[in-house]
């Protein structure tokens, strides 16, 4: 399809419209980590790295940085294991019901935040009767980071098709063999990637963490919220805003390139 001089050039105004909306604010919050403001003012007055060396020794970021990395591993560690299974079930079998259960999977994704942990936070504490902590948190996670396993394995187990499989059974090989030297090769990058996706969307999220989280528990996206208020500590608040940029950023950037590649290789 052709476009018009005059359409592309409505296309490409929109598309820069739409990027500025979304990227010029996050230009605004680094260039703000290096101001010598003590609020978020802008333009920034001057320019300094203190609030990097204060952001980089906080002991309440570190310790909600290695809570949000503890979370996010535990979440996307379970994802792997659950999104993979219910992958191949729905795949490689065809029973009643089938179609429902593949709703129920990615209905998670799908639901608000604020539904998703109050359902939750009613479950652990009335239902199991068990303490809010860390643990509970990353179970919460594991419920919409299966969602991005799921999506990944079964799109690729869609594209490969079964033939390999059949030939190495063919051979002779046993179901722990064919998976180890023929399926799970041909997975690995989509776990990989799966896996990424799944890490950054657990490191971020806040609102079902709010509702899920206990006492004293406290994710990195919860400390930026609970602090980014308060006296002299907004420009800390920036400087750790853009290392999430950054953390978010890169797995996905990575998740992106494996999925593309990965789509080539297959498609030869």
């Amino acid at each position: 399809m052709r476009l018009s001089k005059p359409a592309r050039i409505t296309l490409a105004a929109i598309t820069a419209l739409i990027l500025a909306v979304v990227y010029v604010p996050l230009l605004v919050v680094v260039l703000n980590s290096f101001s010598t403001s003590k609020s978020l003012t802008w333009p920034p007055p001057g320019f300094t790295l203190e609030w990097w060396g204060r952001a980089f020794t906080n002991p309440g970021a570190i310790e909600a940085t290695v809570t949000s990395l503890i979370v996010a591993a535990v979440a996307t560690a379970i994802a792997l294991v659950l999104g993979t299974l219910v992958s191949f079930a729905l795949h490689r079998f065809s029973f009643f019901g089938r179609e429902a259960v593949n709703l129920l999977v990615i209905l998670p994704m799908a639901l608000p935040g604020i539904v998703t942990g109050i359902a939750l936070n009613n479950f652990f504490r009335t239902i199991l009767g068990v303490d809010l902590s860390i643990w509970t948190i990353a179970v919460a996670h594991a419920t919409f980071c299966i969602v991005t396993i799921y999506n990944n394995v079964i799109a690729r187990l869609r594209r490969t098709g079964t033939n390999l499989e059949e030939a190495s059974s063919d051979l002779g090989a046993g179901v722990w063999t064919t998976f180890r030297l023929v399926t799970f090769p041909q997975l690995r990058s989509a776990l990989l990637a799966g896996g990424l996706l799944a890490f950054a969307l657990s490191f971020d999220e806040i609102i079902v963490t709010t509702f899920t989280a206990g006492q004293g528990v406290t994710t990195l996206p919860i400390f930026i919220l609970n602090n980014m208020l308060r006296p002299g500590q907004a420009p800390v608040v920036a400087v750790i805003a853009v290392v999430l940029i950054v953390i978010s950023i890169v797995p996905i950037a990575i998740a992106q390139r494996l999925g593309d590649g990965a789509g080539e290789r297959v498609s030869r």
